[in-house]
């Protein structure tokens, strides 16, 4: 008899209930089947794999929902080392890792090094000079700057301005004057905390860069060869299809006695109850008050206050590509720039077999904080808004792709603000109130592939760890 008969024959003990199919989800399940114990995940959506969604149409593989990560944590990299024979790690051609600024009616590349950094056009005269004195500045005492109050103290109007702030368009589609950076950028504090200054730290970590563990935290772009799905795929298949109920709806949690989590709902309109001393949830804050309504609900508005910035992608694919040459991973607008879009991903420049040969696939981004009416454009207007985009940046008279897809995500990315502080306490208030109850995803710890491949690690080790620890007492 399979794990999901007996499960539903016997109403056997579970050790693991899981909300959310996504790749923290996925992960986590992942590595607490592979420590033996009996795991339950419960997905609303027909499929696995949550905003990773990657389509092979025409020649053409692109995605919808993340492009990519960055192996900013060792636990990326080592995710793909234990699929070993399932998933391949694709990293990003690092001939084309050039990232292009708009500024005044033209791409320019950010610098590489000293020379470009000094010819470049992006940065003010005085704000080149003025960098020179960085190492030399008093780091700050606000754990609350925002990312563009830290980087004017540091370096500069221009350098927001024409680095940082698309930086911040391409990761988070918000605002440098309301993300904070201790929680948005951590490691960009950190440096400042730790160094002193940007300059100093970034030069002690190259010469120090750490463990060999940490030394797969490269940095580097990266994909999964065939797209990012077949990681969450792999994942799935891993964890087994039969311990993932698809089409799980109505879930809410209630506490037995025992101190076990009942959760209830619906598969395909049969109704469903599983029990288990851990419940984690890995789901979007605004779903959390139904759930678990027996949440404190002072310390739930915290988490349920979050943030979202909306975007629109637009995906383009050209068989016969009549622009300039694409030798770059993208280009990005400043908001000082009053475009329409926040940039575009070249992606099949960085990522093998993505267009036909001779072809090329974008990425259009658009919306974010700061336009969130442009997610309510029709298709049409959207196609003439990027069409408008592409042919002034590019020089291209009549784009006519031979792909055009549009994906719109309302509640796309977290913004780590100011209210961060709150939200975090109250996570861990509710979680030390409730014992074997985890409050997982982006609504903590970050936002990128690493970060959620890093939490759902953590996550799985800390449950193995007290079942093991429950276990002797």
């Amino acid at each position: 008899m399979t794990f999901r008969s007996r499960l539903m024959a016997e109403k056997i003990n579970i050790d693991v209930i899981i909300i959310g199919a996504g790749l923290t989800g996925l992960t986590a399940a992942w590595y607490l089947v592979k420590q033996g114990l009996d795991v339950v995940v419960l997905e609303k959506d027909n499929r696995t794999g949550g905003v990773i969604q990657t389509f092979s149409e025409d020649g053409f593989v692109y995605e919808a929902g993340p492009n990519t990560g960055v192996l900013s944590h060792p636990e990326a990299a080592e995710l793909f080392e234990d699929l070993a024979g399932r998933c391949r790690l694709e990293i990003a051609n690092p001939d084309a890792k050039r990232r292009l600024i708009w500024k005044s009616g033209r791409w320019h590349a950010l610098p590489g090094g000293l020379i470009s950094a000094v010819k470049t056009p992006l940065f003010t005269a005085g704000d080149k000079i003025r960098i020179l004195g960085e190492p030399f500045r008093r780091k700050g005492n606000d754990p609350f700057e925002t990312v563009s109050g830290l980087v004017k103290r540091r370096l500069g109007r221009s350098y927001l301005d024409y680095a940082v702030d698309p930086f911040i368009s391409g990761i988070y589609a918000g605002d440098p004057d309301r993300l904070v950076t201790r929680y948005a950028l951590p490691k960009l504090y950190a440096l400042e905390q730790n160094y002193g200054s940007f300059i100093r730290g970034a030069v002690r970590k190259k010469i120090d860069p750490g463990d060999e563990r940490m030394k797969k935290a490269t940095r580097e772009v990266f994909s999964a060869e065939g797209g990012l799905a077949s990681l969450t795929d792999d994942l799935a298949e891993g964890v087994g299809a039969g311990r993932i109920f698809l089409n799980s709806k109505d879930l809410t949690t209630v506490i037995s006695r025992k101190g076990r989590f009942a959760v209830k709902g619906s598969i395909n309109g049969n109704p469903l109850e599983l029990t288990a001393p851990y419940v984690i949830s890995t789901v979007d804050s605004a779903v959390l008050p139904s759930l678990f309504p027996f949440l404190d609900r002072d310390d739930l508005s915290s988490v349920t206050n979050l943030e979202y910035a909306g975007v629109t992608q637009v995906i383009l694919g050209f068989k016969n590509w009549k622009g300039p040459e694409l030798n770059a991973f993208g280009g990005l607008v400043p908001s000082v720039e009053k475009r329409d879009i926040l940039g575009v991903l070249f992606t099949s420049s960085f990522l093998k077999n993505r267009a036909p040969e001779g072809g090329a696939l974008l990425s259009v981004f658009m919306g974010g904080y700061r336009h969130p009416g442009l997610l309510e454009l029709n298709d049409d207007k959207t196609k003439s808004l990027v069409y408008k985009e592409i042919q002034e940046m590019f020089g291209i008279k009549d784009p006519d792709p031979d792909i055009l897809r549009i994906f719109r995500y309302k509640r796309a990315i977290p913004q780590y603000t100011a209210s961060s502080k709150e939200r975090l306490e109250a996570i861990e208030r509710l979680e030390g109130r409730y014992r074997g109850l985890v409050l997982g995803g982006n609504i903590r710890d970050g936002i990128g592939m690493a970060d959620r491949i890093r939490q759902a690690r953590t996550i799985a080790g800390e449950v193995v760890e007290n079942i093991r620890g429950r276990q002797k007492e």
